[in-house]
């Protein structure tokens, strides 16, 4: 062999080495040989838990709300795919920083050793957060990051809220024929979250040039549905003729403008969020639009897996702290029969984009 095909066929095997160990491997349902490739590879490491026995998940959001609820399915689900000693799904009565902190500590005396958390005060979850990595629990921030751009969780799986929010007022906006008055239903007025999605939603208003206007945007009203639903028959008794679409970034607020449009007779075009059975029901009647959906069942699913590879050491994130949108959706009568194969197509993508880029396996 030549000097030079001697020296071409050494870059190539360096080449070979280096993109092996570029990524963690994955079994995927339509590859039955990814574990076997996995293993023969040099130094790959594989995002395939070993052993989650020992591993126990607590899900712990901020308090009670019915966005939540497909957390508990998806990590009992979890519990028994991957082999962890247990999964468990808690939260307290109230939203109240403290409270949750004593829960998780709580948790942590029963022996749970890894954490999502949807953070009550995204000004003070990192503190949160680096209490439990201190005392070597595996910590991610489920749903929602913590303000100010910087998370001392693992990392972050969470809707990019000002995007999704964005995408809900470009449906309104739409749907309006691209003109006239937009009114904007949201959450929490000092939620770090309210405040990207009334970004969101101005972004969208703006781009119009005038042709829309944003005529009022209504916080505080996502504490329940019976303040939600006062909220919006104020709106409409007051304002309601000089409305033509109403955009909700917030669960109660939404479920309350789809009653109160339908059975008001009004005419403005609603945008909702998430996909509450009487949403879906509002889109299909037409009552409603179009809704944004996002991925709590992603969100535990991933959020579940990460947190018990990094917790048995197998894997180390990439870059700590790393902020993940887990991805948002425009359903409207088009696709409400079936956007929840868009949802696990973006939670099967997630799991992908771990193993290659976000973990680091041995």
């Amino acid at each position: 062999m030549s000097r030079r095909r001697s020296v071409l066929s050494a870059t190539i095997t360096l080449f070979l080495l280096a993109a092996s160990t570029a990524a963690c491997t994955i079994k995927n349902s339509d590859d039955p040989g990814a574990a076997d490739t996995a293993s023969a590879r040099t130094g790959g490491g594989s995002a395939e838990l070993a052993d989650g026995s020992k591993t126990k998940v607590a899900l712990v959001p901020g308090g009670a709300h019915p966005y939540f609820q497909p957390w508990k399915t998806a990590g009992a689900e979890a519990k028994k795919t991957l082999g962890l000693g247990d999964v468990t799904f808690d939260e307290t009565a109230e939203w109240d920083q403290q409270k949750q902190n004593d829960l998780l500590s709580t948790l942590a005396a029963r022996g749970y050793n890894a954490f999502g958390i949807f953070g009550v005060s995204p000004t003070d979850i990192n503190s949160t957060f680096a209490d439990l990595k201190s005392q070597g629990y595996a910590v991610a921030s489920l749903a929602s990051c913590p303000a100010g751009g910087t998370n001392d969780a693992d990392f972050c799986l969470s809707t990019d809220v000002e995007l999704a929010a964005y995408k809900a007022a470009q449906a309104a906006i739409k749907a309006m024929g691209g003109k006239g008055a937009l009114v904007h239903l949201t959450g929490n007025n000092v939620d770090a979250n309210t405040q990207l999605r009334m970004k969101g939603v101005q972004k969208a208003v703006q781009e119009t040039g005038g042709k829309v206007t944003l005529l009022q945007t209504i916080t505080d009203i996502d504490k329940d549905l019976q303040t939600a639903q006062k909220a919006v028959s104020d709106l409409l008794a007051a304002k309601g003729s000089k409305i033509q679409g109403i955009v909700s970034t917030a669960y109660n607020p939404a479920v309350a403008a789809a009653e109160a449009v339908r059975e008001s007779g009004s005419k403005a075009k609603v945008v909702a969020i998430d996909d509450d059975a009487k949403i879906l029901s509002s889109i299909k009647n037409g009552s409603v639009t179009a809704t944004v959906v996002q991925n709590p069942v992603g969100q535990a699913e991933i959020g579940t897996w990460a947190l018990a590879l990094l917790q048995t050491k197998q894997c180390t994130m990439a870059k700590p702290g790393q902020i993940i949108d887990s991805g948002s959706f425009v359903v409207t009568k088009a696709n409400v029969a079936d956007y929840d194969s868009a949802r696990q197509a973006k939670t099967a993508e997630l799991k992908k984009q771990f193993a290659d880029t976000y973990l680091n396996c041995r």
